[in-house]
């Protein structure tokens, strides 16, 4: 066992110092964002007064400027050559965004902050992912992209557990904290993502070997026009797909409804977490051997298991196991999904096609929260994710019809 592990790890010795680096970054900055995250929903209702409404529409409003704004930032990075800018003034954003929140005092302050804090996500997600693919050959993309997603979600696994240390010291009643002493928790918030900062500037480098060079800056115009069928197909897809995916708010609510108490629901979401950790080193390398359509393919059928289980789950331990399930499906697609992206295009296009593929993915997110609220009002929960995971198959069987390039991606 010790020897298998060992030569396990030992593939990510030679992943590029840009990989680890970026994949600092982003445990960083998971664990600044996962300090506050948890913590927003019950601070806006229970100390502002905002109402599900209120809190739905900060949450939507604030994803889709940042999925408007990956198509540009990815596209601006490819346009003029720089991709260590973009990302270091997202994280530069963030950074000064989130200690705002000490000093809100409405829910319509923290919308402003928020889309702040999303404009910086906008800006830096398709350079970054842009960097780590021209940072690997292209045998190693999947391990790359599947190193640097399990270090975002080992940040989003500490962050929790720092929110509830520091809200512990800071609250006199951890059942019902004022709103300063949420504030106080979010002003520490920003130290992680600070510190990211300086990974950028001193670890982080664009050489001209990452960046395609040529006598005349290239012609990359901000249309689909610039890829070929197969790509847009693919788009297509992901959009198609990302109609099932609600937000896991849902999940929590269905785990809360088969017996699992709300003080227990943030160690829930820390077991998810821990699995995408896990599955995400694991899958990501395995998608350089065995292929990235396979491993896509596995993980929205994986998916849709898993909604057909959250539609007759009754008992805790049930939730227990299907919230370790849905961890894998993150492993089997996340950085599977980004690895097929840069196998597709050239690397002069990448940023603006990762921008392309945030948009397509972005666009129907919210509105499948929105169809997925409506169809458990109106005919209950197991209709709803029952829906969602016909629909999830349906857009793995036509995943199918898109076309690799190379072997490695299946």
């Amino acid at each position: 066992m010790f020897h298998y592990l060992k030569r396990f790890f030992s593939r990510y010795k030679n992943l590029s110092g840009n990989v680890f680096a970026l994949s600092l970054v982003s445990l960083l900055n998971d664990t600044s964002s996962d300090i506050i995250y948890p913590l927003l929903p019950a601070f806006l209702a229970l100390t502002l007064g905002a109402s599900p409404f209120a809190i739905g529409l900060i949450e939507g409003f604030a994803e889709s400027v940042a999925a408007f704004l990956k198509l540009f930032s990815g596209y601006l990075s490819d346009r003029f050559e720089r991709r260590k800018l973009p990302v270091f003034v997202g994280y530069a954003l963030a950074s000064l965004a989130r200690p705002m929140l000490s000093f809100v005092g409405s829910w319509q302050q923290v919308l402003f902050v928020r889309v702040t804090d999303r404009v910086g996500k906008g800006i830096r997600g398709a350079p970054r992912d842009a960097i780590i693919a021209a940072s690997v050959p292209e045998d190693k993309r999947g391990l790359a992209f599947g190193f640097n997603r399990a270090a975002d979600h080992l940040g989003a696994v500490i962050g929790p557990i720092i929110a509830f240390i520091l809200l512990s010291y800071f609250a006199a009643d951890t059942s019902q904290p004022t709103a300063l002493e949420y504030q106080r928790v979010f002003l520490y918030a920003s130290i992680p993502v600070v510190l990211g900062l300086f990974v950028i500037v001193f670890f982080v480098k664009e050489s001209p070997k990452e960046i395609a060079t040529a006598v005349e800056p290239p012609k990359i115009k901000l249309s689909l026009k610039e890829f070929d069928g197969n790509f847009k197909r693919l788009l297509v897809v992901v959009a198609l797909f990302t109609l099932s995916n609600s937000t896991d708010a849902f999940l929590l609510l269905r785990a809360q409804q088969a017996g699992i108490t709300p003080a227990i629901l943030p160690l829930l979401w820390m077991f998810l977490h821990l699995s995408k950790v896990f599955s995400s080193l694991i899958f990501g390398d395995l998608s350089d051997k065995v292929g990235r359509k396979t491993l896509i393919f596995a993980g929205w059928i994986l998916y849709a298991l898993v909604y057909a289980g959250f539609a007759f789950v009754s008992e805790a331990w049930q939730v227990w196991t299907l919230f370790l399930i849905y961890g894998f499906y993150f492993g089997l697609t996340e950085g599977v999904e980004k690895a097929l992206v840069a196998d597709l295009v050239p690397n002069e296009k990448r940023g603006t096609a990762f921008g392309f593929y945030n948009l397509a993915f972005s666009i129907t997110v919210f509105p499948a929260s929105i169809i997925f609220g409506a169809v458990w009002t109106r005919f209950g929960a197991s209709a709803a994710f029952l829906i969602s995971a016909m629909i999830s198959i349906f857009a793995a069987f036509i995943l199918l019809t898109v076309q690799t390039k190379q072997k490695a991606s299946g």
